[in-house]
């Protein structure tokens, strides 16, 4: 079992942070999201659930650039989830949604799986600040790489 106490320094990644290292093509090669995220993989602090993995690669056209983004995501495993997880995801949710904070179910699972083991969350979405407000968790600052 995995305890907050040892895993600490990891980091939760969102979907749109892995879109700018594996899908964009229009991307700086030198942004900063990119950049951060190949310091956090070359530290093994990368958490990946598995429906970040499933978000990232849906809508993904071309067969050939599916099954390159497959094999790269392969690298990380999906990290285990609980009953817990989802049921404070779900109560997360309903909190926000009585605030009429509204967010998808990958959003409030990655806000449970970080107040449960104190993983910061990597996003570029705007959403999380609005979650903050309503709930316990953390956000990873670039800053702290």
């Amino acid at each position: 079992m995995i305890t907050k106490s040892l895993e600490i320094s990891n980091v939760l990644v969102d979907a749109c942070i892995w879109s700018f290292l594996l899908r964009r093509r229009d991307a700086s090669l030198e942004s900063l999201e990119k950049q951060t995220l190949l310091k956090l993989i070359k530290q093994t602090r990368v958490v990946l659930l598995g429906v970040v993995r499933q978000e990232v690669l849906s809508g993904i056209r071309e067969t050939p650039q599916f099954e390159r983004i497959r094999k790269k995501l392969r690298a990380f495993p999906d990290f285990p989830l609980t009953t817990e997880d989802y049921e404070k995801a779900a109560e997360f949710y309903n909190i926000c949604r009585t605030k009429g904070v509204q967010g998808s179910p990958t959003d409030f699972l990655l806000c449970a799986v970080s107040h449960r083991y104190d993983f910061p969350i990597f996003t570029t979405d705007k959403d999380f600040e609005h979650f903050k407000k309503y709930i316990d968790f953390q956000l990873y600052s670039v800053a702290n790489t």
